[in-house]
This record gives structure tokens, sequence and C-alpha cells, in this order.
């Protein structure tokens, strides 16, 4: 591998600097996605909406103190405040949460482009390099053309191979923030849909003032 390497050129070491960022980002967003994972918390989920049905919103604040599920922590955001606007809040707190998850997205989409550029690069370096050769020695000794671009192949060789093994975690990811957002986008639904419900004239209480059967009579 080392010999591959040095016959690559000079252009193997941006190469390799592309690599090393690509792996550690694949890396860190496969913890990150683990953990968000098993931070999930189906079941407190189903009581905080449960909850919520009935207006009891300090219960509601008293279950998630500890949480780390993002959704319950959208839907506190709103609960929190309701009397302001809720859809608003959620909104805000869900643009947070799905920015973490497209953390370092933008990089592993830059280098699925620049790495093939680069190995392109570097074969072009390799075959003007080669000419050269060809120019100095002569037609005489064409193994020094082939061998030069043989050698600059190995730079198109290995941005092609950084690109295609970045394309199918880049689009695991993806898929992973669209099926969070979808989650987000459901459960807050729920949540507006509850608290419409809450605050509709029909489910309010009945006015104390209003004078009995009795006190009319008389």
């Amino acid at each position: 591998m080392w010999q591959i390497f040095q016959n690559g050129g000079p252009v193997m070491y941006p190469l390799l600097a592309c690599s090393v960022i690509v792996l550690t980002i694949i890396i860190e967003r496969f913890f990150f996605w683990a953990r968000i994972s098993y931070d999930r918390d189906q079941r407190l989920l189903d009581e905080v909406l449960e909850l919520s049905q009935n207006g009891q919103w300090e219960a509601v604040r008293d279950k998630v103190t500890h949480t780390r599920d993002y959704v319950i922590r959208i839907l506190v955001t709103g609960i929190l405040h309701r009397e302001f606007s809720m859809a608003k809040a959620m909104e805000s707190a869900a643009n947070d949460e799905v920015k973490k998850m497209r953390q370092y997205m933008k990089v592993m989409d830059t280098m699925i482009t620049v790495a093939p550029l680069l190995g392109i690069f570097g074969t072009v370096l390799g075959i003007i390099s080669s000419f050269e050769m060809l120019g100095a020695a002569g037609i005489e000794h064409p193994e020094l053309v082939t061998g030069g671009i043989a050698q600059a192949l190995i730079t198109t060789a290995s941005g092609l191979g950084i690109a295609i093994l970045t394309v199918f975690p880049y689009n695991y990811f993806n898929s992973r923030v669209e099926e969070a957002t979808l989650a987000i986008e459901k459960y807050a639904t729920s949540l507006e849909i509850v608290y419409e419900k809450l605050s509709s004239p029909e489910c309010a209480e009945p006015d104390t003032a209003t004078p009995s059967t009795g006190q009319a009579r008389s």
C-alpha cells in the first residue's frame, strides 16, 4: 500500500487527507445516530401525549425531567410556550435538532465531489510528466511513458474509491434525517391538534356565574 501511495505522486497526500476526514465523520455520525436511537423512549412519548390530552401540563414537565429523546424535548418546548405560540416554538426547537443531525453532511457531500476531481487532476499531472519523459528519452524507451501513465491512474482510482465509499453512509445518514423529520412533524402535529381541542369553546369549563334553574324561576 505504501508503494502504491508513493507511486501516485503528490496528489495522493490531499486524497489521504480526504479519506481521513471522511472516515472520521462516518465514525462520529454512526455513534451519533446510535446514541439517538438509544435515547428514544416511545413509552414516555405516548405518556406525554396522553397527559396532554387531559391538559396535565405540570405532570408532563415532571415526567420528562431527565429525558434525552429529541421528539419529547421538542414537544416540551411547545408546551412551555403554549400560551404564546406553540407551533413556532416547536418549529424553532425542531430546526435546532435537525441542524445537529445534518452536521458534517455538507463536508461529506463536498468530499464526494472533490475526491474524484483530485484523482483526475493527479492523472493529468502524471500524463504531462510522462510526455515530458518521452520527449527527453525518445521513442526508444516507451516503457517510461506507459509506466508513468499507470502510476498516474492510481490517483483516479483512489479518488473514485473515496467517493464511492462515502456515498453509501452519506445516503444512509440522509435517510435517518428524513425519518427523524417525519417523526417530529407527526408528533408535533398531534400535540397541536390536542391543544387546539382543549382550547376550543366546547372544551371550556362551564361559567360558574350562570344562575341556576331555581334562581331563574324566582
